[in-house]
């Protein structure tokens, strides 16, 4: 396994361009091609309250939400600041009165983002920027364990962020030491850049500058 893929979970499906740049894309994103196109507008969903939506979105600035929830329908969608001829959830439209400057700077290495897809084995996530991005959820962290499991993903590479066969298995009687605010076993949290846990100056997802949290429908 390259150095770059240690801790990630890894598919059959591989397109490797040397020993350090293996890039496992997710057969749905493979399908979808690079730049996936989706209908509707840029910044916003359709009603929330539909019964058809997997997921809801969240994007954060440390404590603060900014924008609502955006609803995803279909089976990929693209969250990304800037992307040519592309469409989905854009970060880069969302405004607020007052950012701090951590917070600008980390906005402009979001970049392409990444492409968050639904597979039949659980939600891919696809780093398809210029930075590293952190993950966690339940199905990542340790078996029995309390602490916190963030994984870091290089750029080019994905992660299967929820794993929905472990998650069945999962049985939720505590919530990690670490975390911070509710705790909801059907949901991913990824940071932009910035990294949190037990091996980061960062102890909680709320002191990264930008985050994403994302809501599972199907499994509630």
């Amino acid at each position: 396994m390259p150095p770059g893929m240690r801790g990630l979970t890894v598919g059959p499906s591989w397109a490797c361009e040397g020993p350090l740049s293996c890039r496992r894309v997710p057969p749905l994103v493979r399908r979808l091609g690079a730049h996936p196109q989706h209908t509707g507008d840029a910044s916003m969903s359709p009603d929330a309250t539909k019964p058809s939506h997997w997921c809801s979105v969240a994007y954060w600035e440390h404590r603060t939400r900014v924008g609502r929830l955006y609803a995803v329908y279909d089976q990929a969608v693209s969250i990304f600041y800037d992307l040519p001829q592309g469409s989905g959830f854009c970060l880069g439209q969302l405004n607020l009165e007052q950012r701090s400057e951590s917070v600008r700077r980390t906005r402009s290495k979001i970049g392409f983002g990444i492409l968050l897809s639904k597979e039949p084995d659980g939600v891919w996530a696809y780093n398809r920027g210029e930075h590293p991005i952190f993950v966690n959820s339940p199905t990542l962290d340790a078996p029995g364990g309390r602490a916190l499991v963030v994984r870091k993903v290089p750029p080019g590479y994905s992660i299967k962020v929820f794993d929905f066969e472990r998650s069945g298995q999962l049985q939720h009687t505590s919530e990690p030491d670490a975390a911070d605010g509710p705790y909801d076993p059907n949901s991913v949290r990824i940071s932009f850049a910035k990294g949190w846990g037990p091996c980061y100056s960062r102890q909680f997802i709320t002191s990264c500058p930008c985050w994403l949290e994302i809501l599972l429908n199907n499994h509630r």
